[in-house]
């Protein structure tokens, strides 16, 4: 019998661990919204109707923009994790869960998969699928990656895939991944990144200045497609992002560039 899977939405006033806490200076400075500079309080919101207004054609679009890479990268991602059965699994901004449907029947007998994502709207299309699939070992949670609302130690694995650069304060996300994943469990962050070659960049700059194109065309909306191709200029490159992570506390980080460099997938350890 496939479980109904249901929504979770975390609840500010609960009991669970509340996170990083915001200091005033934070409520006052301005993060990147793509190019723009905005404050930090609006970040969320304004990430949070991009990915409501092209959830319906999320999927396809990743194949177009990718032509398809993006399902071998999350394959890699698997494989990295060393899942095994009866691991407990969290695959934050898991959105319409691929990476949740693929690691589902890795961790059983025993094992379970929580998909979390602060968007309903992707989160909604991820049940809809899982259930479609006959998933029945995944819990979808409405949940901020900066507050995650699990106990400590509560995790063997935490990914995070094509999600991070849209996260407002990332050392808040990093440091709760930590918390929540047992000693010696497994942090994977897969990321657009920073192609090595100068003409493999040049190329991806072409490529990618197309997908406003593309947006339109498919799901009726260029401007979301502007800010995702901007965000990910805007992200931290392979080796910022390994010194993010290990000033977070996790050791034995590696990264694996994937696709030249136009992707980067990051393993950590909880010591």
């Amino acid at each position: 019998m496939v479980a109904v899977l249901t929504v979770r939405r975390y609840d500010p006033g609960s009991t669970a661990h509340p996170g990083p806490q915001m200091k005033q200076s934070d409520r006052e400075d301005t993060t990147d919204f793509g190019y723009q500079q905005v404050p930090i309080g609006e970040k969320a919101e304004r990430v949070a109707g991009v990915f409501k207004s092209v959830a319906p054609r999320y999927d396809i679009m990743n194949d177009l923009m990718s032509l398809g890479t993006h399902r071998l990268m999350k394959r890699m991602t698997i494989e990295l994790s060393g899942v095994r059965p009866g691991d407990r699994v969290l695959d934050l901004a898991g959105g319409t869960g691929d990476l949740a449907e693929l690691f589902a029947p890795r961790v059983l007998p025993g094992g379970s998969v929580v998909l979390a994502d602060i968007n309903s709207s992707m989160l909604g299309i991820g049940r809809d699928r899982l259930l479609d699939a006959g998933v029945g070992n995944v819990l979808p949670v409405q949940a901020d990656a900066e507050r995650l609302p699990f106990s400590d130690g509560a995790f063997d694995c935490v990914s995070i895939g094509f999600g991070l650069r849209n996260v407002t304060r990332k050392e808040h996300a990093l440091a709760e991944m930590l918390r929540v994943l047992a000693p010696g469990g497994r942090v994977l962050v897969l990321e657009f990144s920073h192609p090595r070659h100068p003409l493999l960049n040049q190329a991806f700059d072409v490529w990618s200045s197309l997908w406003p194109t593309f947006g339109k065309i498919v799901t009726g909306d260029a401007d979301s497609y502007r800010y995702l191709n901007e965000s990910i200029r805007m992200h931290p490159p392979q080796e910022a992002l390994s010194d993010m992570l290990e000033d977070a506390g996790f050791a034995a980080v590696r990264c694996h560039d994937l696709a030249g460099g136009i992707v980067a997938l990051h393993r950590g350890v909880r010591p």
